[in-house]
């Protein structure tokens, strides 16, 4: 099963772990992480998304369980918010073996004509697009 199958099978109020062919293969694929991420985006079950992270030591039945008997039935639906890349930090990255993190913070010391001379030298040849 897709862990998402789990977020899905919540917002609807349906108990997909319990009275399937296999309940402790149903169990093994219910992914605690991406459960409680997957509810700390909305108003009404982000504060049930903390307890859970509170208690991550219990269970994958129990914490699906909590949900399913917590969370009202409702469509939710958000995209995940995912890092930006950014080709300025990429070359910052490459050229002084910075991290991504050490990069951010060096990209507003240096100036554009600075930036651009580091593009120029990590440049690998070859033919441009």
């Amino acid at each position: 099963m897709n862990p998402f199958d789990y977020v899905n099978a919540i917002n609807k109020g349906k108990d997909i772990m319990s009275d399937t062919d296999n309940d402790e293969l149903a169990e093994k694929g219910y992914n605690a992480f991406l459960t409680n991420k997957a509810f700390s985006y909305f108003r009404d079950t982000i504060i049930v998304a903390n307890e859970m992270n509170v208690r991550h030591y219990l269970d994958n039945r129990l914490q699906f369980s909590f949900f399913i008997n917590t969370i009202r039935p409702k469509r939710r639906w958000s995209r995940w918010s995912k890092p930006e890349h950014h080709a300025d930090l990429e070359a910052i990255v490459e050229y002084f073996g910075y991290s991504y993190e050490k990069a951010k913070q060096v990209v507003d010391i240096l100036s554009d004509d600075e930036i651009k001379n580091i593009k120029i030298r990590i440049t690998k040849g070859g033919l441009k697009k």
